[in-house]
């Protein structure tokens, strides 16, 4: 039997990871740990979180999870919710700069730095929070069951760029994409 790992570092929606892959990854064991030997077991890991990126770098750091993460991410899927994926990139712009894992190479950008100039006079919202639709730009297993253009919920103030197209799996647009 397959395994996904999630990775608790105390910060993160780790009970509704959990219970989403539970439903849709049938026959597939989820263990929720902060342990490296057990995560460091897993096929695939999953890096959730909430909060703001330099706590979240700081407790992976305390734990000791920064280097179980980056060692998994040789020879394995991992996947970044929310400010887990913030923790994969280079740097966030959150919290006046954090540097980050540095799994995927690119930056993460608050909103409105970006969007002010480029808006004039036209207002969205930051946090930006709704449903908006999610344009996926190539065949990735991640999507198997996700139709073209579904709709997901989004609830953020921060984006992320990063340093090359090919990176890219699907797009949403809410002042840039």
């Amino acid at each position: 039997m397959s395994t996904v790992g999630v990775i608790d570092y105390g910060m993160g929606n780790l009970h509704s990871v959990a219970k989403a892959l539970e439903r849709v990854a049938d026959g597939t064991r989820v263990v929720v740990s902060s342990d490296p030997k057990v995560l460091l077991r897993a096929q695939r890991l999953v890096l959730p979180g909430v909060g703001a990126i330099r706590d979240c770098m700081g407790e992976l750091r305390r734990l000791g999870l920064d280097d179980v993460t980056r060692r998994a991410a040789e020879d394995r899927p991992l996947l970044g919710v929310c400010v887990g994926l913030q923790a994969l990139m280079d740097f966030s712009a959150e919290n006046d700069g954090t540097q980050c894992l540095g799994l995927v190479p690119g930056k993460v950008s608050f909103f409105a730095d970006v969007l002010a100039p480029k808006l004039g006079t036209e207002h969205l919202k930051i946090p930006h929070m709704g449903w908006n639709q999610v344009h996926q730009v190539g065949e990735h297993p991640l999507w198997q069951g996700v139709t073209q253009d579904e709709r997901f919920y989004f609830v953020h103030s921060y984006f992320v760029e990063p340093a090359s197209a090919d990176l890219v799996a699907a797009t949403s647009s809410y002042g840039v994409t």
